[in-house]
C-alpha cells in the first residue's frame, strides 16, 4: 500500500470530518475529543490510514469483508462491469449481472429456497421479509396471523420494521412509540441462562419457553424471526446445539413461518456457507447481505420458497402483487461483485480452509479464559465475543459508563488492530482470508489490550 496523503491533507480531512460528518452509533461530542482515524487504502486483511499506520481489520469492516480488501478477482469483475453499465433499474427491466447472480446463489443456497428478491442492505432485506411473511398469510386464508415473535437481544437492522423486531433497549427503547408490537421470548444464552439452567443437562429449557409461547399465541403469529446460531449485536451469543432445529420444528408444527436473518452469519462466518446448514434446516425466508459482495458494495437479498412465492401470483386486479422495491434493486455493479465473491469461494476453496483457521482462533483465545476480568469467551466459526466482567465469580458486568469494551479496542488500535466492541463484549470477526500468522497476532494483541485496559 502506498502512502500519498500529506500531513496538511491529513489535518484538512480531520477538520472537514469534524465540521460536517455525522457517524453512526457514535456520540459525536466524544469523537471530537479523539484523534480521527481516516482510512486511505487497504490490502488483504490490513487497513492503512492517512498517517501511514496499518491496522489488522479484525471485524472485516463491520462483518462484511470476506476475501480481503482489494482482491484482484473482485476488482477486475467491477472494472469489466463498469465498461458495460453501472446501474439499470429492475422495475420493468432486468440486467445480466442480476440474473447471473441469482443463478450463482441457487448453487449455494439451501435446497428449497428458490426465489430471490434483491434490496441493498440487511435492514431492507429484513423489511422485505416482514412484509412478505405478513402478506403471505393475508393471501392464504390466515388473516389473523399479523404478529411476529423474536428473541430477546435481537438486532435485525435500523429501519422501523427491523427495529420493531429488536430487543436491545440501548438501541431501540427510544423509538418504541414509532414501532409495532412484537413478542419476545428469552434468547438462549448459556453464560447468563434465562432459565437458570446449564447445558446440556437443561435439555434446551430455552426451547420449552418458545414452545409455550407458540402454544399460547401460535394462531396469530405470522413468523418467528431469529439470527441462526449467533446473535451478533446481542454480544456474540452462541446458541446451544439443537436450538435452531428445535425452533424450526416448532414453527412447522404451529404453521408459523421461520425467518432466518443470515445477514451477519452468512457467507462462511460460522464455518459453513450459511448457518442454517449446521442443523440441516431450510427456513421459509432467509435474509442475506454483508458478505454477499465480499464487503465491496451494498447488496442484499431476501430469499424464499416457491410455496411463499406462489401466494403472490394472480391477476393484476386481484392486488396480490408484492408492492415493495428499492431504487438500486439488483444493481449491476453490486451483483457483479457478488458473482465474483462466490467465484472466489470456489477458486480458493475458502470453506475448506476454514477448519484449521477456526481451530487456530480457538487456541489463541483459550488463554484469555483465565484472565480475571474475562467472564466468557464465545466462538462459532470465525465469529468470537469476549465478555468482560467486573467480577468473574458473580458475573457482575462493568458499568456501561466505564466503556470497558471501548477501552480495550482503543488499546488494540494503538497496537495496530481495529475492532469495535458491543458494550462489554470485544468482538472479533476477521475476513475469512486471514492467515494463521495474522490470527496469532490478533489473539496476542487482544490479550495485551485486555490486560492494559482492565489494569488501568
Amino acid at each position: 500500500m502506498s502512502h500519498s496523503i500529506t500531513n496538511f491533507a491529513h489535518e484538512e480531512l480531520q477538520h472537514v470530518s469534524r465540521q460536517h460528518l455525522w457517524y453512526p452509533f457514535t456520540q459525536m461530542q466524544e469523537l471530537e475529543r479523539e484523534p480521527m482515524v481516516v482510512i486511505e487504502s487497504a490490502q488483504g486483511c490490513w487497513l492503512q490510514d492517512t498517517s501511514g499506520k496499518r491496522y489488522l481489520d479484525a471485524v472485516g469492516s463491520i462483518w462484511t469483508n470476506v476475501h480481503g480488501h482489494c482482491h484482484p478477482h473482485i476488482d477486475e469483475a467491477l472494472r469489466r462491469q463498469l465498461d458495460r453499465v453501472a446501474h439499470s433499474t429492475l422495475l420493468g427491466l432486468s440486467n445480466v449481472p442480476a440474473i447471473e447472480c441469482a443463478r450463482k446463489l441457487m448453487e449455494i443456497l439451501p435446497s428449497g429456497l428458490e426465489r430471490i428478491f434483491y434490496s441493498d442492505n440487511g435492514s431492507t432485506a429484513m423489511e422485505v421479509a416482514l412484509k412478505m411473511a405478513f402478506q403471505y398469510h393475508q393471501q392464504t386464508g390466515q388473516p389473523q396471523r399479523t404478529r411476529f415473535l423474536a428473541l430477546s437481544g435481537a438486532y435485525h437492522g435500523d429501519t422501523i420494521g427491523s427495529v420493531s423486531l429488536g430487543g436491545i433497549d440501548l438501541f431501540h427503547a427510544l423509538y418504541r412509540p414509532l414501532l409495532f408490537e412484537v413478542e419476545h421470548v428469552p434468547a438462549p444464552n448459556c453464560y447468563r441462562c434465562p432459565c437458570q439452567a446449564s447445558f446440556p443437562g437443561c435439555r434446551l429449557a430455552c426451547l420449552d419457553v418458545l414452545e409455550r409461547a407458540l402454544e399460547q399465541d401460535g394462531q396469530t403469529i405470522a413468523a418467528l424471526v431469529l439470527e441462526p446460531l449467533v446473535q451478533g449485536a446481542a454480544g456474540m451469543l452462541v446458541h446451544p446445539p439443537g436450538y435452531l432445529k428445535g425452533a424450526h420444528e416448532l414453527c412447522q408444527r404451529h404453521g408459523v413461518l421461520l425467518i432466518a436473518d443470515e445477514v451477519a452469519v452468512g457467507f462462511g462466518k460460522t464455518g459453513r456457507m450459511f448457518a442454517c446448514e449446521h442443523e440441516g434446516i431450510v427456513p421459509d425466508i432467509m435474509a442475506i447481505a454483508k458478505g454477499i459482495t465480499g464487503g465491496y458494495l451494498p447488496l442484499a437479498a431476501t430469499v424464499t420458497t416457491d410455496r411463499v412465492y406462489q401466494a403472490f401470483l394472480g391477476e393484476f386486479a386481484e392486488l396480490r402483487t408484492f408492492f415493495h422495491g428499492h431504487t438500486f434493486t439488483g444493481n449491476p455493479l453490486a451483483c457483479a461483485a457478488a458473482i465474483a465473491t462466490m467465484e472466489v469461494f470456489e477458486q480458493e476453496r475458502t470453506l475448506e480452509q476454514l477448519p484449521a483457521k477456526i481451530a487456530r482462533l480457538a487456541a489463541g483465545l483459550t488463554p484469555l479464559k483465565a484472565h480475571s476480568q474475562v467472564g466468557d469467551v464465545r466462538q462459532r466459526g470465525t465469529m468470537a465475543g469476549i465478555e468482560l466482567v467486573r467480577d468473574k465469580a458473580s458475573k457482575e458486568p462493568y458499568d456501561y459508563r466505564l466503556r470497558m469494551g471501548q477501552r480495550v479496542t482503543l488499546e488494540a488500535r494503538r497496537r495496530g488492530v481495529f475492532t469495535r466492541p458491543l458494550g462489554n463484549v470485544v468482538v472479533l470477526m476477521p475476513p475469512l482470508s486471514i492467515t494463521t500468522e495474522e490470527i496469532d497476532l490478533l489473539c496476542q494483541v487482544i490479550g495485551e489490550s485486555i490486560a492494559a485496559a482492565t489494569s488501568s
